[in-house]
């Protein structure tokens, strides 16, 4: 989709994307979603994530989720001719975003002190794996590096063994793509208020231990009465039923007689050891062993339906294909397809918030390396013989015909 065509909130905002890999790219292809004409500045060997697994056709389908709606220009920003290109191109740009290592962007005379002196109304945003100083920062970082630093792991530890344990999603690289792409959001609207740009910073880590604060470190609030030895439950909430697998839980003491009910012991709701919330927590164990050995004895659907009847919060643990064809899933149109040059029809989740006055949609496939380059050339003011001069010198690679 052009996006001149796309109504979404950020229309008429454009974004220089220099990030690569997940938590840059998700970060632009949110605000690509929602309306923004994100230009994705690639080297002439492309975007890591290209080079990525196929299941079908050209295009790993982490990076068509990850770079929808976009357009791709190729710079070889080793050469002075390519770096006077991107800085005619951030001329006409609203946000500048890259999440290369500490140190980078300097080396190229493109960090945000010398391109906000050029430009003090663009936004430019840095995301980083910890920082940009402190022991840590010129660590090569990568998901699984900031769910071992940030506790994350520990969160997920084995009750029984103590050995932490990886979430297996790359959830440090998606939470600090939508903390980054609000943080950018509110960023404009300070500069909408003020005519004032600015440098936002996100770091992985921070993003991180920000998510898991709220609950992850409850033990550890409470200053000088930290729960040292905390340790998570051996439980899972996930429980086994006679064909399957549900998950079911309670908080307030209505719903917790309402699941008595549902499992037909009533006699729990008198018993001393779960006569309030306190108790029913400082019980837990006791208390899921039960419910996990009545659960045993029946069908998913049998208890489920149950569950339903007395209104006890449950669902049943859906295989990943089940989510394509869930019944909430279809009724939120929350699956979309779109056609992937090269690959084919593909899914995708649409975007999650919903604008009523300025609907976010997917505003197209994924680029390929390079395509765009000429087109966006043309539209900063270059004339076919300066863009054919680029090409000669190799500042803009030889990514595609366009090129």
């Amino acid at each position: 989709m052009s996006p001149e065509l796309h109504n979404g909130p950020l229309k008429g905002y454009r974004v220089v994307d220099l990030t690569s890999v997940v938590s840059g790219p998700a970060t632009t292809a949110m605000m690509a979603d929602q309306g923004a004409d994100v230009i994705k500045v690639e080297a002439p060997a492309g975007d890591v994530l290209r080079r990525g697994h196929k299941y079908a056709g050209d295009h790993p389908p982490s990076f068509i989720s990850c770079n929808r709606g976009k357009r791709s220009i190729v710079l070889d920003l080793k050469q002075n001719d390519a770096r006077d290109v991107l800085w005619q191109l951030i001329a006409t740009a609203d946000v500048l975003i890259q999440n290369n290592r500490p140190g980078a962007m300097e080396r190229l005379g493109l960090d945000a002190d010398a391109v906000r002196a050029r430009y003090p109304r663009l936004v430019y945003a840095s995301i980083s794996g910890v920082g940009e100083t402190g022991p840590y920062s010129g660590k090569r970082v990568y998901d699984p590096i900031i769910q071992a630093l940030s506790g994350l792991a520990d969160i997920q530890s084995d009750p029984i063994t103590g050995r932490p344990k990886m979430i297996r999603t790359l959830i440090a690289d998606k939470i600090t793509a939508v903390y980054t792409a609000q943080a950018v959001t509110a960023a404009l609207l300070h500069r909408e208020r003020t005519g004032e740009g600015q440098h936002v910073r996100v770091s992985m880590l921070d993003a991180v231990v920000s998510f898991i604060w709220p609950e992850g470190m409850a033990p550890f609030t409470a200053v000088g009465h930290e729960q040292v030895d905390a340790r998570n439950s051996p439980h899972d909430m996930i429980f086994e039923t006679a064909d399957g697998f549900l998950t079911v839980g309670t908080v307030s003491d209505a719903e917790w007689k309402a699941l008595c009910g549902a499992l037909d012991h009533p006699e729990w709701i008198e018993d001393p050891r779960f006569l309030t919330n306190a108790l029913r927590s400082k019980n837990r164990q006791e208390r899921l062993r039960l419910i996990e050995d009545t659960l045993r004895g029946g069908s998913t659907e049998q208890w489920l339906s149950a569950f339903e009847k007395h209104d006890v919060p449950c669902a049943p643990v859906q295989r990943r294909m089940a989510v394509l064809s869930d019944a909430q899933v279809k009724n939120n149109k929350l699956i979309v397809e779109m056609d992937q040059p090269n690959v084919g029809p593909v899914r995708q989740a649409r975007p999650a918030a919903r604008f009523e006055a300025s609907p976010a949609k997917i505003a197209g496939p994924a680029p390929e390396l390079g395509s765009d380059t000429a087109t966006i050339l043309s539209e900063i003011g270059l004339t076919p013989i300066e863009i054919t001069k680029l090409r000669e010198t190799g500042a803009l690679g030889k990514a595609s015909e366009d090129v």
